[in-house]
């Protein structure tokens, strides 16, 4: 497992936090860590999952991940 810590824009509040925590977990190969406003912090297998895809599902959710 890798681990990282992902700053997001956009998020302003728990909605935000909820929502990025949802996207998350329902990725297979991730496991969160931690969600609080403009940040997450996740390990995953690098094996199972890109970083693109963990990008996308925070993307699908409204928020960016800076960075990646």
């Amino acid at each position: 497992m890798k681990k990282a810590t992902l700053n997001i824009s956009g998020m302003s509040c728990g909605h935000c936090t909820a929502a990025v925590q949802k996207a998350l977990s329902s990725i297979d190969g991730v496991e969160v860590e931690g969600v609080r406003v403009g940040e997450a912090t996740i390990s995953y297998d690098p094996t199972a999952v890109s970083d693109k895809q963990i990008a996308d599902a925070i993307a699908e959710q409204g928020f960016a991940v800076v960075g990646a």
